[in-house]
């Protein structure tokens, strides 16, 4: 492996010896361009991108390899002269190439070559040659950026470094000097009205005294100001009636402001008038309900009056008024808000009804009041959707599901939403032996009714504490499932009864107000049928102390079998001493570990609980990539059962447990927080980190997490050097299908990167390890004890090739067990670091 790495490095350092194969004489390839801030380096990414003239894409990244151009230099630039000399100026030869092709294949020929020579040149990138116009562009421009930071004296000079490589080296010199103070701020307002408010926008202005001079403080305050009376009544307003005027004439590198805000234009045909801005009030508000192309000139035939607010529709008015005007922030008798108008058209939307809200205001001309009319085209009450796919999993030859769902809007006419959704999937299973038996012998059916309300449904008021404008809306979630012959065929049925709401265009809470989940195992004899490495590790273990029973234990040949009570039969003998097995031995605590994992998996789980989730993400769109994203989450399980068992005096089972429907409910407390960050690098590199920690703890009427609940590690989305469930849990060397614990650590770091065209390439780093912690699990190895368990923190690295198809992006990861805690402590690092050990992970879209 090393010598094919160390061969590559060789190839690399030798193509990067032509990367100027393409350079003509007497021009120079940008080699590296940098910038000298007072003599010291600027590695400022902003200023960097001013540079006019950049370098070709990795020619000081990634080993100095600049792929891009390599791939450019391999096109020929005289394609058509070099076939027509090669090929097409001999007769004979395409004669010969004609007999044996056919003269459509050899014309097909030619245009391939040519295609495949214009695809060098589209997916690499040509060489960036010195421009000297360009580099007094960029000197201009930087000068332009320092006087906008405050340095209004800045110098810049340049120096190009030309070489017998037909290379260049351009290097830009800033020289800053003494930086300009903002000394005064004067206000000029030539309106009353708004000169009357002006000690009140003032307040917040984004302009101090004594503060360095920056351009984009005077932009932010202009747009802070306009806001402040946007929302303020003024409604002909706009930021270009808003300018500074600035006074630095002898005035010992200080600045005196004013702040000048001008009348209002009216502008006629032939005349321009100017007039004092005015405070603007609602007088009317008009909602047109169901206004479209195909209806624009029927009549209105139903009018309604509902809060001061105007309804009206060309045919039988489909929506009860509050469902409606409960979405309006524009009011009667206020003054004219931009703000509200924006929430407006917001919360229309989020309705699911409308397409594209519309809002005017008109101007009434006897004083200045606004009349709002709102015009909603509704969308279609009845919406279907049908899906279906092949699949095939570690359980299952083939399979094929169905879905469909129905959704109807308005469906109680308050602008609710009702959606019902079906899925059927039909299989066969790979371990069906019985040739009488059905070919598709795994099904699972299963609905699921949703009911999104957009408002919360509550006894209690709640407008001042989630006031309407952050979009409150109530979703009421029930759903069924049934398996067979999978795992061990389980019924569940949940419930959902949550708030959502939006405090700001970042942050989305939601409160799962009651969550009622129960679930039931129908097929638990066939647990070592599905977990069949414990099958294993018991068959094992009873040949090495010559078990023997009544029905004697599994021999080779019936391995796979689906009769399983031998097994059943040797944990009963071995942990009620019938065996020569003490409870000292090691193989006595792997069987009683099994019987635990089996009963706990086995059982049947009632989760009744609470939850809240935050979530703040920064993102500003998806071309975005400097950001970060966290999110909360904190669920209590258990509780209001247990209070009711005590209020009412429930007995308890033999394990002290109390019991709903037969089955003993879990309790447990759950908090997880993951943090996300991009940092932007430039020319299409992003650093991005994340960082995850889970715990939930059992207590009360639980001593363990169901394992719905618990957290695993591993997987294309998490640790990619282990595959999902087989790291951990700590260092122990567990051989179960499903590891999991209920506490977990996750780090990742990856950089990613442009390769050519639409491939993106990265490397990462990723860390984390599951433990147990405050449960029922005595293994040592798999509980987290003390700080010193984190040294079995399983740390994988690798690299990866994504393709970006705009719409997703299918990635491809291949992951190295770099720390393994699972081996000796003394053979942990690059035990298994190769490709024949690696981890092939793909994927769509990023991990995170």
């Amino acid at each position: 492996m090393y010598r094919r790495i160390l061969l590559l490095l060789c190839v690399l350092l030798l193509c990067s010896c032509n990367v100027v194969k393409r350079v003509k004489d007497g021009d120079y390839l940008v080699s590296n361009t940098t910038i000298l801030e007072d003599s010291t380096h600027v590695s400022n990414e902003r200023i960097n991108n001013i540079i006019e003239q950049k370098t070709n894409s990795g020619m000081r990244k990634f080993l100095g390899f600049p792929l891009k151009l390599h791939i450019y230099n391999l096109a020929r630039p005289n394609i058509d002269s070099i076939l027509y000399a090669n090929v097409l100026s001999d007769s004979s030869k395409v004669k010969r190439k004609t007999a044996l092709l056919s003269k459509k294949q050899f014309d097909k020929l030619m245009e391939s070559r040519r295609n495949f020579n214009a695809w060098l040149k589209r997916t690499g990138e040509a060489p960036v040659i010195y421009n000297e116009d360009k580099t007094i562009k960029t000197a201009s421009n930087l000068r332009k950026y320092y006087y906008s930071k405050g340095w209004f004296n800045n110098e810049i000079s340049y120096d190009v470094v030309k070489d017998s490589n037909k290379l260049a080296q351009v290097t830009y010199k800033v020289k800053k000097k003494t930086p300009y103070i903002l000394d005064s701020l004067r206000p000029f307002i030539s309106s009353p009205e708004i000169d009357s408010l002006y000690s009140e926008f003032s307040k917040n202005s984004l302009l101090k005294k004594g503060e360095q001079y920056d351009e984009e403080n005077y932009e932010n305050e202009r747009d802070r100001i306009n806001t402040y009376l946007r929302n303020s009544g003024f409604y002909y307003f706009g930021q270009d009636y808003i300018r500074f005027e600035m006074d630095t004439i002898n005035t010992n590198h200080k600045i005196h402001t004013d702040l000048i805000i001008a009348n209002r234009t009216i502008r006629g045909d032939d005349s321009t008038t100017t007039t004092p801005f005015k405070v603007y009030k609602i007088k009317e508000v008009n909602i047109f309900t169901d206004d479209n192309f195909e209806n624009r000139f029927e009549a209105i035939s139903d009018t309604t009056t509902f809060k001061g607010f105007n309804l009206y529709s060309k045919g039988k008015l489909r929506y009860k008024p509050k469902a409606l005007t409960d979405a309006i922030f524009i009011a009667k008798g206020k003054k004219f808000s931009a703000l509200a108008q924006s929430r407006t058209s917001r919360y229309l939307n989020d309705l699911q009804m409308f397409r594209y809200p519309n809002i005017d205001f008109i101007e009434n001309e006897s004083d200045t009041t606004l009349t709002a009319n709102i015009f909603l085209e509704p969308k279609k009450k009845y919406a279907l959707s049908f899906d279906s796919d092949i699949n095939q999993s570690n359980i299952q030859s083939i399979g094929f599901s169905f879905s469909s769902g129905l959704k109807i809007r308005n469906i109680f006419r308050g602008a609710e939403v009702l959606e019902i959704t079906g899925i059927a999937a039909i299989g066969a299973s790979k371990s069906r032996n019985d040739p009488d038996d059905a070919f598709f012998d795994i099904n699972e059916f299963g609905g699921n009714i949703r009911l999104t309300i957009p408002r919360l449904l509550s006894p209690f008021k709640t407008g001042k504490i989630i006031p309407k404008y952050m979009s409150p809306s109530t979703a009421i979630n029930l759903s069924a499932t049934s398996q067979q012959n999978i795992g061990l065929d389980k019924q569940s049925l949940s419930g959902i009864f949550s708030y959502n709401w939006y405090p700001s265009k970042s942050v989305t809470n939601k409160l799962e107000l009651f969550n009622i989940n129960f679930v039931k195992n129908l097929n638990t004899s066939n647990y070592f049928g599905v977990y069949d490495n414990s099958f294993i590790s018991l068959n094992s273990i009873a040949r090495d102390i010559n078990y023997i029973a009544s029905d004697a234990f599994l021999s080779d040949d019936d391995l796979g079998s689906n009769q399983y009570d031998p097994a059943e039969v040797f944990i009963d003998d071995v942990l009620s001493g019938n065996t020569s097995l003490v409870s000292s031995d090691d193989d006595y605590l792997t069987v009683n570990n099994i019987n635990e994992r089996k009963e706990r998996l086995t059982e049947n789980n009632l989760i009744v609980s609470t939850s809240f989730d935050y979530k703040k993400d920064k993102r500003n769109n998806i071309f975005d990539n400097d950001f970060s994203i966290l999110k909360l989450r904190f669920e209590l399980a258990g509780n209001l059962l247990s209070n009711i068992s005590n209020l009412i005096g429930s007995s308890k089972n033999d394990a002290g447990n109390y019991e709903v429907f037969d089955v003993a409910f879990s309790q447990y407390f759950k908090t997880e927080i993951d943090y996300i960050k991009y940092i932007d690098l430039g020319n299409k590199n992003v650093l991005a980190f994340r960082s995850y920690a889970g715990i939930a703890i059992p207590y009360g009427n639980a001593n363990s997490i169901p394992f719905a609940e618990s957290f695993f590690a591993g997987g294309p989305n998490d640790n990619r050097a282990w595959t999902a469930y087989n790291l951990g849990p700590g260092s122990s060397k567990s051989t179960d299908e499903f590891n999991e614990a209920n506490f977990k650590l996750h780090l990742s770091a990856e950089q990613r990167f442009s390769l050519f065209g639409a491939f993106k390439g990265a490397v990462f780093v990723d860390a984390g390890n599951i433990w147990n912690v405050l449960d029922n699990v005595t293994d040592e190895d798999a509980t987290l004890t003390n700080l010193d368990s984190l040294k079995d923190i399983a740390i994988g690295s690798g690299f990866g090739l994504r393709y970006d198809f705009d719409f997703f992006v299918l990635r491809f990861d291949i992951g190295f067990k770099t720390y393994d805690p699972s081996q000796d402590e003394s053979n942990r690092w690059f035990r298994e670091y190769n490709f024949r050990n690696a981890v092939y992970n793909i994927g769509i879209n990023y991990p995170f």
